[in-house]
């Protein structure tokens, strides 16, 4: 257990995050040992992890997240649902997709909708959560409103900001934005570049319910100061 108290409110909000595509066993081994210490909501991986780390979280209250369509979203919509319905298959409570970016900017917004409800619908059958990631480092601000209306329209549970893999992940203005598009029923997961508990308090403050961090450790370490 941690040797210092800590704020477990502040750990549930939390998506322990390891998606680099360099991760070996032994560090995904680490972060879900980190994610049982601190009780984060849940860990987040790349798909070819999710037995492991379902194993591993096996009886504890932390979930298993995945991505899909990731980081690009230029898969097929057949690919992410295969992907999708796979992954819960195997464990996965909660889907992270890539939305078709380069459909959103070009006005390809039937698309774009089908893609996510496809998704969506995929991620339900199966028991799972849909997060639909913007890339918001990529999109005008009318972009990503239009990808958070047709988000919720689709049937997304939760928008997120960032893949981490863009020129810059979760700002302050975009949660507020989301926030603002999708309502109070609807999750907004603030993502990229998280790693303090002061990125953490702004973005919650602008509206984000959940967050995904890879500094999640540090994070709560420093409720305990």
């Amino acid at each position: 257990m941690p040797s210092l108290p800590f704020d477990r409110s502040i750990a549930k909000l939390i998506d322990h995050t390891i998606l680099k595509p360099d991760a070996v066993r032994e560090e995904v081994l680490r972060v879900c040992a980190e994610a049982l210490r601190f009780s984060f909501a849940s860990v987040c991986v790349n798909s070819c992890w999710v037995p492991l780390v379902k194993e591993q979280l096996e009886g504890s209250t932390v979930l298993v997240c995945t991505v899909v369509g990731f980081p690009l979203g230029a898969a097929s919509t057949a690919a992410k649902v295969a992907e999708t319905t796979w992954a819960a298959g195997q464990g996965a409570a909660e889907i992270d997709m890539v939305l078709n970016i380069g459909h959103l900017k070009a006005g390809e917004l039937e698309s774009v909708e089908a893609d996510i409800r496809a998704v969506a619908e995929a991620s339900h059958a199966n028991g799972a959560i849909l997060k639909v990631i913007l890339e918001t480092c990529l999109l005008t601000d009318e972009e990503k409103e239009t990808a958070c209306r047709l988000s919720v329209r689709a049937g997304a549970d939760f928008v997120k900001t960032s893949t981490g893999f863009g020129k810059s992940g979760a700002t302050v203005a975009d949660i507020a934005l989301m926030r603002r598009m999708v309502g109070p029923d609807v999750g907004v997961k603030a993502s990229g570049g998280i790693r303090t508990l002061a990125d953490l308090r702004a973005m919650v403050q602008a509206g984000a319910s959940r967050i995904g961090a890879s500094a999640s450790v540090r994070i709560v370490e420093e409720t305990a100061a």
